[in-house]
């Protein structure tokens, strides 16, 4: 019988040795597997590198054109306002020589369609008394071409 158990324990050590190469060899190909999704892992954060700088260069661009686009409207903006003033300005100059060329002809600057504040509200709306004014004006108009004429 004592020769039974060191056979028995030769057996248990064979088998338990038998466990750890099986098991080396299965953490052999788990780490095999992790290397090479390392590998991959690496590459996909190589890409993601590269497109986040291009990326970023884009960003930039983008940023650069807005700056030039706000600059370009802010000046045309300026302009604009620019022009409103000359046409607001030039409106009220045109609107002083019809009144002074009215007063000139004898007519009230409302018949010509240019009213000044105080006489805008003294304006009447009766047509029959308008057709008539610019009857009148009519007629004084003529009267002086013909006077230039001869």
């Amino acid at each position: 019988m004592i020769n039974v158990i060191p056979l028995t324990i030769e057996v248990l050590v064979a088998i338990l040795l038998l466990f750890t190469i099986l098991y080396c060899v299965r953490l052999n190909s788990q780490l095999s597997r992790l290397k090479s999704d390392e590998k991959a892992m690496q590459i996909t954060i190589a890409e993601l590198m590269t497109a986040t700088v291009t990326a970023e260069r884009a960003i930039a661009g983008l940023k650069a054109t807005v700056r030039e686009a706000d600059q370009s409207l802010s000046e045309q903006l300026k302009a604009a306002e620019r022009y409103c003033d000359e046409i607001q300005t030039s409106t009220k100059a045109g609107a002083a020589v019809l009144n002074r060329l009215a007063q000139v002809a004898g007519a009230r600057p409302s018949l010509i369609g240019v009213a000044p504040a105080e006489e805008a509200k003294s304006t009447t709306s009766d047509p029959q008394a308008i057709v008539a004014a610019a009857q009148a004006l009519a007629e004084r108009t003529r009267a002086r071409m013909k006077a230039f004429a001869a």
